[in-house]
């Protein structure tokens, strides 16, 4: 028989977790996160980002295993099983996650670098339209994108930001990246696209005094940008945990069929 899995737990600072966290305190022999080989995390979809995030920032990262105790919980597994939660960690299956890696360099000429599990964001900084040129893979694909903005979104984060703007859900795993418009002016009717996710997309800010634009990482921004360059960065892959014959994909089908 194998030994029991080092189990850290962490939980979020809503009294739903706190509790959750109280009433397991006793279920399984908890090592600290240092000394962890993967995570259970109490909390919400924010709350594991917050926590992935950290990971990518001290270089120490390990699988980690969500029990939604938040709102929408959509990289979660849910709270109610016959199972202990030692077996449903040891019993789960992985999904990989690779970030996005932001390169902006603003019109000083200062470069900034970035993750985003999530997105990657351009938004407009005043009441001017942003104008962006689009490259993919260094190949001119858009000379004027007149718009709000412009999101890049990995599968983790099409059900946030890119959802709302209309952009396509990415199922995990798919190897895929979602770029989508926010409310496009010209091309008026540019969905956007998929790319696959070994592609490096490059925005221009075209007329960046009259019209500047911000760059945004999950929840790192930058002003004033002349440009920015996004791609995976391969080589910080997350895990995330979930339960066998987790609901995740039906949740994913339900979003797209919702009316």
């Amino acid at each position: 028989m194998n030994p029991p899995l080092r189990l850290a737990l962490l939980a979020s600072e809503d009294i739903r977790a706190q509790e959750a966290a109280a009433a397991l305190a006793n279920a399984h022999d908890w090592v600290p996160p240092g000394d962890a080989e993967a995570m259970v995390l109490l909390g919400g979809d924010g709350y594991l980002l917050h926590v992935l995030h950290r990971m990518l920032d001290f270089g120490r990262v390990v699988p980690v295993y969500g029990l939604n105790h938040g709102t929408v919980g959509f990289l979660m597994n849910k709270t109610k099983s016959s199972r202990s939660i030692g077996e449903r960690v040891a019993r789960a299956r992985s999904v990989a996650v690779c970030p996005l890696e932001m390169t902006a360099i603003t019109n000083g000429g200062t470069e900034h670098s970035f993750y985003a599990i999530n997105e990657v964001s351009l938004l407009r900084e005043t009441r001017q339209t942003a104008k962006l040129e689009v490259r993919v893979n260094d190949k001119l694909r858009m000379a004027e994108l007149a718009c709000d903005g412009v999101i890049v979104a990995t599968p983790a984060g099409s059900t946030a930001y890119n959802l709302s703007a209309n952009g396509p859900i990415l199922p995990l795993g798919c190897n895929m990246l979602a770029l989508t418009p926010i409310s496009p002016f010209r091309p008026r009717r540019w969905r956007g696209a998929i790319l696959p996710d070994n592609a490096e997309v490059e925005f221009r800010v075209l007329d960046p005094e009259k019209r500047p634009v911000a760059a945004v990482a999950d929840q790192n921004e930058v002003r004033d940008i002349a440009r920015v360059r996004i791609a995976i960065a391969s080589t910080r892959q997350l895990t995330l945990l979930f339960d066998p014959g987790s609901s995740l994909d039906e949740r994913i089908f339900a979003e797209q069929f919702q009316v």
